[in-house]
């Protein structure tokens, strides 16, 4: 049975307890790194480039430190060990994204929620194929859809506060989002395959 919202929460806290400027420090650089692609004009398509590896990285580091192992700030370049992975991985998520968006919102709500665990499975599986990633995602997040969804409403309603805080509250926000995540993941996999495979 899944863990409860509220433990997995918890538990990301926990992880990130004596780690939050390993944490924050990561992530801001993370941050950086991907508003500056953002913001060139020019380099659009180098921050297609990079943004597939680099979310490999931040999921590679944030598993690493939610399993109380040994995270460093340097995994987020982890991701383009496997550059082409992690690209077609990317692209083929805004895709899918974009094409169920252009429907209604619902269904791209839906999409991004299904779509949610690729980099985490991919930062175990280096070598699966990205189409097998997607589709592993999708059936990962079958029938816990709501629960994620209520897990983004928890952090849409402190990045509120956040904003309140003039945006500093975020050097906090997004370490946490990012472990719990990984967290959520982990939950998954440990619990919900298993009992799948064994009913099979």
């Amino acid at each position: 049975m899944a863990t409860e919202n509220a433990d997995l929460l918890k538990a990301a806290r926990e992880s990130l307890k004596d780690k939050w400027g390993l944490a924050i420090g990561t992530f801001l650089v993370y941050t950086l790194i991907m508003c500056s692609f953002g913001a060139m004009q020019k380099v659009g398509l180098a921050s297609l480039l990079v943004a597939g590896p680099m979310a490999l990285g931040a999921a590679i580091f944030s598993l690493t430190l939610s399993r109380g192992q040994d995270a460093r700030l340097e995994q987020l370049f982890d991701g383009f060990k496997f550059f082409t992975n992690a690209l077609i991985t990317y692209l083929l998520t805004v895709l899918y994204v974009i094409l169920w968006t252009l429907l209604l919102i619902v269904p791209g709500i839906i999409a991004a929620l299904s779509y949610s665990m690729v980099f985490y499975i991919l930062a175990d599986n280096p070598t699966l194929k990205p189409q097998e990633i997607l589709d592993q995602s999708k059936k990962m997040t079958d029938g816990y859809k709501w629960k994620l969804f209520y897990l983004c409403l928890h952090f849409f309603l402190l990045a509120l506060l956040c904003v309140l805080t003039l945006g500093i509250g975020f050097l906090w926000l997004i370490p946490y989002v990012h472990i719990t995540m990984a967290k959520f993941y982990d939950d998954l996999k440990n619990n919900q395959i298993p009992q799948r495979e064994s009913r099979g």
